[in-house]
């Protein structure tokens, strides 16, 4: 999750997504020229492009297969393709609660006039960090909201089909790490309550590490971090997150993305960072079924 990131969210269930993404059910139809096709690609195929011919989702599907074939190493971001941290108005209220923090120690000045009151909780975080880089002030906010993702886990909604995804991929024998702008500490902690941090530990790189605090998002070196430690190749890789700044950071990494967009905003916000929309999906069933038909 990054600053872009942090909205209400809508959990999909799985059953549609925007058009034009792989999704698991038919899209709406927005172009008066038929139903799109759905994930099994036995449907219709519309034009979902700018410009040209009708987009095949089939052609699609088969991509995305082949895409998924050749991952041996697999990095997710946390909030969002693995679960939702911050669920409703939880980030709101965080952001809330810190900004009102900055007022009461007389520090409310150290915020932008259009920082305050942002919804996204790491967004106080990255505005003092970049104005007061390696002050005890930054590592008191920092340390504070570790302490508030801890107390959301209890609270966080799994991702639909995360868990399974997850593990079905480590029993094929994938390798997986987690990069994130998340602290390690929740992230393990939501891991161990679902039983998953065997699938990804020790590789899980979170916000402690990366050096620059005024990056939100997973910063490239966290990439590179887990993906050196996995001993992984570029050409074997993948990299599944759900904001341009993850498709950033795996651009600048070399590996292959798939963004994870269960909703229209998250589609636009993917494609206008340049994501191509076969490389998006609105439900990780997709993602799945393409793991278990490799």
């Amino acid at each position: 999750m990054d600053s872009e990131a942090n909205e209400t969210r809508t959990i999909d269930t799985g059953t549609a997504g925007p058009t034009g993404t792989i999704g698991t059910g038919p899209a709406v139809d927005t172009t008066g020229t038929g139903p799109a096709v759905n994930a099994t690609g036995t449907g219709p195929a519309v034009d979902t492009t700018e410009s040209g011919p009708a987009a095949d989702r089939t052609e699609d599907l088969r991509h995305l297969r082949q895409l998924v074939a050749r991952a041996r190493h697999v990095v997710f971001d946390f909030d969002g393709p693995v679960c939702f941290l911050f669920p409703g108005s939880s980030a709101e209220r965080v952001a809330r609660d810190r900004a009102e923090w900055l007022r009461e120690h007389g520090l409310h000045g150290l915020l932008m006039e259009e920082d305050r009151g942002h919804p996204d909780p790491y967004l106080v975080l990255s505005a003092v960090a970049g104005r007061h880089p390696g002050s005890d002030l930054v590592a008191e906010l920092e340390e504070r909201l570790t302490r508030q993702e801890l107390a959301e886990v209890p609270r966080a909604w799994p991702t639909p089909y995360a868990d399974v995804l997850v593990r079905t991929w480590t029993a094929l024998g994938a390798r997986l790490a987690i990069a994130t702008d998340t602290s390690d500490r929740p992230v393990l902690s939501y891991l161990d309550s679902r039983g998953l941090t065997g699938c990804f530990a020790p590789h899980v790189y979170g916000r402690t590490p990366v050096p620059d605090l005024r990056l939100p998002g997973p910063h490239p070196h966290a990439v590179r971090r887990a993906l050196n430690a996995l001993g992984a190749a570029a050409g074997t890789s993948l990299v599944i997150g759900d904001t341009p700044a993850d498709f950033a950071a795996a651009r600048e990494a070399g590996t292959a993305f798939v963004g994870y967009a269960p909703n229209e905003r998250g589609e636009r916000r993917l494609l206008e960072a340049g994501v191509p929309r076969r490389h998006l999906v609105s439900s990780l069933d997709v993602l799945l079924r393409a793991v278990r038909e490799g």
